[in-house]
């Protein structure tokens, strides 16, 4: 039980907060601790970890507002990606590499939902087989089920190839962790949503925007909440 992965409703709208650490090294990562930021901090106190960093997936309020309070209980610094409207001590860049004890969390960064939109992929431990533990944490882009909401039709297409990237370059059988509890199960896996999400199931990116457009009515129709 080296590796520590918790998701904690941290209150909001559904919202999910992240434990993420490695029990040998003492290390620890909190993801958008919003609402209950204590809550998390105090799951990282019952499994002995130091909280080396806070992550945003984005910088819209329900994913950061917990930010000072987090970095008051920990020390640790907040990290976001290019163009988060808040304080930050790192900029995330697309293609960085945070170490985890002897695991590694990829940034991708997926803009459509938000510019400074960021998605997290677990992986090691280092030296592990190809097919081995992968968790990503997918903010507001990919839920279980549905996708996140855009403002318009540009920033749409930018979702969809945001989540075509994630298609072609996340393994399968990653496990997907999102920032809201808004699907039928809190987790899934991408080879799961690649099967039966409505939006990943479009052939192209016209069918993708108007299944955004026509959402009130496809959700009342296949009874989804």
């Amino acid at each position: 039980m080296r590796f520590v992965f918790e998701q904690v409703r941290v209150g909001g709208d559904r919202n999910f907060g992240y434990l993420l650490g490695d029990r040998t090294a003492g290390e620890g990562i909190l993801v958008d601790p919003s609402y209950d930021p204590g809550a998390l901090v105090a799951r990282a106190k019952a499994q002995g970890l130091r909280i080396t960093a806070i992550l945003n997936t984005h910088g819209h309020a329900d994913h950061s507002n917990g930010n000072a309070e987090a970095q008051a209980l920990t020390g640790a610094p907040v990290w976001g990606g290019p163009g988060h409207p808040g304080p930050l001590d790192r900029v995330l860049e697309d293609g960085a590499g945070i170490p985890l004890g002897t695991w590694r969390l990829g940034v991708w960064r997926v803009p459509g939902h938000c510019p400074d939109h960021l998605a997290f992929l677990v992986e090691g431990p280092a030296g592990g087989r190809a097919d081995g533990l992968a968790a990503g944490l997918t903010g507001d882009l990919l839920f279980v089920g549905k996708v996140g909401g855009t403002p318009d039709d540009r920033e749409a297409r930018t979702e969809w190839d945001s989540l075509q990237r994630l298609l072609r370059e996340w393994p399968a059988h990653a496990t997907l962790w999102p920032g809201h509890d808004y699907g039928a199960r809190p987790s899934s896996t991408l080879a799961w949503e690649r099967e039966t999400n409505p939006f990943l199931l479009c052939p192209d990116v016209q069918a993708f925007i108007r299944l955004k457009d026509e959402w009130p009515t496809f959700k009342a129709a296949h009874g989804l909440r």
